[in-house]
């Protein structure tokens, strides 16, 4: 029995909607599912608002797929530039290339090495940045050279999230 999918197949499948895990592919086409907590989503929503408040709101993206060389991920929260949006218009069902800053949400299942490799994915499809949100709300940013003090794109992002 075959279990590859291609990603369009996986979002337009019915007995896939309306499921509560984050659905991604891992490399051989296989689904994979990340059950999300409460927290998690307070913390996706207060990292939006904070786009929104910083002038940038109308390029962020939530649960945004793009295509890495190990399937397509889903990040909890993505931001790209006018020229990104633009450049990727005729992708509908993923992104083929990162957008310029890729936020990820560590969920309880999360491993460090699944969030370094993560970071490392995105990096490779193209992300300028890539932040992480750990459970407590501390923000780490991080670019190909390493870990940023702040993001160099917001350098106003503050460095600690406060749940809603």
């Amino acid at each position: 029995m075959e279990t590859a999918m291609e990603w369009r197949e996986v979002i337009e499948h019915p007995s896939l909607r309306d499921l509560p895990f984050k659905i991604e592919t891992n490399e051989w086409g296989e689904i994979v599912m990340t059950p999300a907590t409460v927290r998690h989503g307070e913390y996706q929503a207060r990292i939006t608002i904070l786009f929104e408040r910083l002038g940038e709101g109308e390029r962020v993206l939530s649960e945004c797929g793009i295509e890495t060389s190990e399937g397509v991920k889903v990040a909890d929260i993505a931001w790209g530039s006018s020229e990104f949006h633009e450049r990727n218009k005729e992708d509908v069902a993923s992104f083929s290339r990162a957008p310029e800053i890729v936020v990820e949400v560590k969920s309880p299942s999360d491993s460090v090495a699944q969030m370094e490799r993560k970071k490392r994915l995105y990096l490779e499809a193209g992300a300028k940045e890539v932040w992480f949100c750990d459970k407590e709300g501390n923000m780490r940013f991080f670019n190909s050279d390493g870990e940023l003090e702040r993001s160099g794109f917001f350098r106003e992002f503050p460095g600690h999230i406060d749940t809603i």
